[in-house]
């Protein structure tokens, strides 16, 4: 029996399936909520103080750090990273 896939990567059966570039934009969000929560716990920043830095609500601060929400603005990244005194670093490769 012969599977198709045998022999390839991760990255070439999800593009062969049609989903690597929905993986790669999930997997970036959670490493972004993850990386905004454990700089808010090693500043010692609560979520309100976080929503009150950021000047948003707690529930748009939580949609933040929710790592399965993907609709998160520039601006609110931006505005994230300056409340934790870090600099917002998008690029394409």
């Amino acid at each position: 029996m012969k599977h198709k896939n045998m022999g390839s990567n991760l990255d070439d059966f999800l593009h062969e399936e049609g989903i690597l570039a929905e993986v790669e934009r999930d997997a970036i969000k959670e490493i972004i909520a993850s990386q905004i929560l454990n700089l808010m716990q090693k500043q010692k920043i609560s979520k309100v103080e976080m929503s009150r830095r950021m000047g948003t609500s707690r529930s748009a601060l939580d949609r933040l750090l929710d790592p399965t929400n993907t609709s998160v603005s520039l601006k609110t990244l931006d505005k994230a990273a300056c409340s934790l005194g870090k600099k917002l670093n998008i690029q394409l490769t």
